[in-house]
């Protein structure tokens, strides 16, 4: 996503990038707003484009992916699940993407990081999702797409699985007994 603004909106990427990566981890942990933090990578300089024309790009690249919704969904109805998410994000893109894809219909908590100030892969964002959902680590299953997160998650004793695509984690959850 943001190289597809770099590109779109014509900005330097050696200096955006630099200036993002100085500045995303405060962003996400809930330190800056999205305005702030695009104040600060962006709009340091004037522009020929508007800080809602990129808002309007960003949140427009927020896409489902409905074939996960429609299995989590079934997941937690045929088992009778939990489900949280634990993600590193910006405050206003969580909440979009809560109520823009009625993520609060089959999420029974949110652990982002701008919400809870910490990030993924530090343990403390693990161990509190376990506390939130107040059952012990071997009941859980974590699923992400980066391979780090899900060995930290793993380390805590949290069953994981390394998300590559629909079927594969659909083969991954039938090995741990929730099949459809």
């Amino acid at each position: 996503m943001r190289q597809a603004a770099i590109e779109r909106f014509g900005l330097d990427e050696e200096e955006t990038e630099e200036r993002h990566h100085l500045t995303f981890d405060s962003y996400e942990e809930g330190k800056l707003t999205l305005d702030e933090y695009l104040g600060r990578v962006v709009f340091y300089q004037n522009r020929g484009f508007t800080l809602e024309d990129l808002k309007a790009f960003i949140f427009a690249g927020s896409l489902p992916k409905p074939e996960m919704i429609e299995l989590f969904s079934r997941l937690k109805a045929k088992y009778r699940l939990k489900v949280a998410t634990v993600s590193n994000e910006g405050r206003e893109l969580t909440t979009y993407r809560i109520q823009k894809f009625n993520l609060g219909t089959l999420v029974d908590f949110f652990i982002s990081s701008c919400f809870v100030h910490l990030r993924k892969p530090d343990l403390d964002i693990y161990r509190l999702a376990l506390d939130c959902a107040q059952v012990p680590p071997e009941q859980v299953i974590y699923i992400d797409d980066r391979p780090l997160f899900v060995e930290v998650a793993t380390g805590l004793g949290i069953q994981g699985i390394h998300h590559v695509d629909y079927e594969s984690t659909l083969v991954a959850l039938a090995t741990l007994g929730l099949s459809l």
